[in-house]
């Protein structure tokens, strides 16, 4: 069984977003016209022997609530067994940002936050974040980030691990960091950064088994690398049992294999038990 820790349960609003028509294209799947069931993503979860999915809001500048907090905080409450969240803010009111996430950890359980870089055109090292890291150390809960080229029509650069995470984690070394989208083509840069840094980890959200870097591969298989990769999916963009076909072929030992697909998310996510 496994914990998804990049999911979002999708809006209509979300799926027909401009930015992501060239993720339609690659994906060449027809839109839904009503808004899908949270039942629906508990089955592709079920069909990948997924157990809990850590799902994600969605702001976008100028207020536009893709996925709203009080929407993934509904869904949370409806299926507490298979879901955890994580807080979307308005990284231009960084104030706003910080008080909106004490409020939705403290009391409505979210487990961490998610900033998207090119979705406000700002890499992690713009000023605008440092009230949100603060916070983050303070609430102890991770902050989640995108690292690698944009898949949507939007500038890749600030997703570059070097500089941006890495002059982070030297600014916070108390902050845990979690990168999703393995870095690509920057792969080397992020398991770099990981190796240097003790609370920089890496999810494998974007891309299924097969399409894993072999230097990522080799990292995970690593004494230090196989308690700092994590599964995600980025669901719907990819269903979990399609991320995971192939896992075999990796050549991972039971305990890494235990690690990458939960134990690892247990532990930085602070999910005690996965059936739970």
């Amino acid at each position: 069984m496994a914990i998804d820790v990049w999911m979002q349960h999708p809006t209509l609003r979300f799926l027909a977003h401009e930015m992501f028509a060239s993720v339609r294209r690659w994906g060449g799947e027809q839109q839904p016209t009503e808004e899908l069931p949270v039942a629906a993503t508990v089955a592709a979860m079920d069909a990948g022997q997924v157990d809990v999915g850590i799902l994600a809001a969605w702001l976008a500048p100028g207020g536009e609530e893709l996925i709203s907090n009080e929407e993934v905080a509904g869904w949370v409450a409806e299926r507490p067994d298979r879901f955890r969240a994580l807080a979307a803010v308005d990284l231009d009111a960084p104030m706003r940002a910080v008080r909106e996430l004490r409020r939705r950890v403290q009391e409505d359980g979210f487990i961490g936050v998610r900033v998207v870089p090119w979705l406000w055109n700002a890499p992690p090292t713009d000023r605008r974040y440092y009230p949100l890291y603060a916070a983050c150390v303070e609430l102890d809960v991770p902050f989640c980030t995108q690292v690698g080229h944009t898949g949507p029509l939007r500038p890749s650069e600030t997703g570059r691990p070097i500089p941006y995470i890495d002059q982070v984690a030297i600014d916070f070394p108390e902050l845990t960091i979690v990168c999703g989208h393995i870095g690509y083509p920057w792969t080397e840069e992020m398991v770099a950064v990981a190796r240097k840094h003790e609370n920089v980890y890496i999810d494998t959200s974007a891309y299924t088994t097969r399409r894993l870097p072999p230097e990522l591969v080799a990292y995970v298989k690593t004494g230090s690398g196989r308690r700092k990769v994590m599964f995600g999916t980025n669901y719907p963009m990819i269903a979990p049992a399609h991320a995971l076909e192939g896992l075999e072929q990796l050549g991972l030992d039971d305990e890494t294999r235990e690690l990458y697909l939960q134990g690892n998310a247990r532990r930085v996510f602070g999910i005690a038990d996965a059936q739970a």
